[in-house]
């Protein structure tokens, strides 16, 4: 009884901290857009004078958005990003679950090596690609285009699309499988009306990805289109790193942060309607692969 009695007062110490860290966490998540948030509303004399503080709320800077969608162009990089992010994530989702479908599959000499030359993919760091991407780009013609973009999201994209779709359709039962191919069906048929439904957290997972990293992705549509006549094709990030000197070369940082927050709203509102796939998804993948 005595070592019970001990015992529950160290469990409830315990408890308390993973509480605290848990809270603690919450806050460093969780106040820095809020401080985006607010922060879009002040002018800039109170963003330099206090940052911290909240705007007056007699005065909010609703301004700064219809500037940030008007004078900083941000309703052409909208449309820019949204139809790339699309694009991409349709098209990564398209091609990966066929080669992984294929690949979970079907037996046929070299499938082992050819999963890890997708795997292969995702140990080559970006850095190292750039260069010879960019002028492998120049040579066909593709900079500053939005098809050459978008075949270099899919492209980066696919070998995590295999690895996490090839061990979810191994975890499918094969008997569905085998029963669509009694019944008259053919492989295609088996897998667009069959086994592609079944692999909806999958599909999800993936997509989720998909569209965080190509709607927040910087580095390679700086590279690819930042020439000259270019500025129609521009993204949001791309967007964003000129906004600050749009109104007559002066910074506008209440238009910026505005900007932030319309970058930042559409990523909240696609994790917050399909997070609870994204564990389930990536758990299956890993351990399936």
């Amino acid at each position: 009884m005595s070592e019970i009695s001990r015992d529950k007062p160290m469990a409830i110490v315990l408890k308390s901290l993973v509480y605290c860290a848990l809270c603690s966490y919450l806050v460093i998540v969780l106040f820095p857009m809020l401080w985006l948030l607010y922060t879009s509303l002040k002018t800039d004399r109170e963003i330099f004078l206090d940052p911290f503080s909240l705007p007056a709320m007699d005065d909010l800077q609703w301004v700064n958005f219809a500037n940030a969608w008007t004078k900083g162009f941000f309703g052409d990089y909208f449309f820019n990003s949204v139809l790339l992010t699309v694009a991409t994530v349709l098209g990564s989702l398209l091609l990966s679950a066929m080669a992984a479908y294929a690949l979970a599959r079907f037996t046929f000499p070299g499938v082992r090596p050819l999963f890890f030359y997708f795997l292969a993919g995702l140990m080559v760091p970006l850095q190292l690609a750039i260069v010879p991407l960019f002028f492998q780009m120049k040579d066909f013609g593709l900079l500053n285009s939005r098809w050459g973009i978008l075949i270099v999201y899919v492209a980066f994209g696919m070998p995590f699309a295999v690895f996490i779709l090839t061990g979810f359709f191994k975890s499918l039962p094969s008997g569905l499988h085998e029963s669509a191919l009694i019944d008259g069906a053919g492989e295609f048929r088996a897998f667009w009306s069959i086994m592609l439904p079944l692999a909806r957290p999958g599909l999800i997972t993936v997509g989720i990805f998909s569209f965080l990293s190509t709607w927040n992705e910087f580095f390679m549509a700086f590279m690819f289109l930042s020439g000259e006549g270019s500025q129609h094709l521009r993204t949001l990030p791309l967007g964003l790193a000129n906004i600050t000197i749009v109104s007559q070369y002066r910074s506008d940082w209440g238009m910026a942060f505005a900007g932030l927050v319309l970058i930042m709203t559409p990523t909240l509102v696609v994790y917050g309607f399909l997070q609870q796939y994204l564990t389930k998804g990536i758990t299956v993948g890993a351990l399936k692969g």
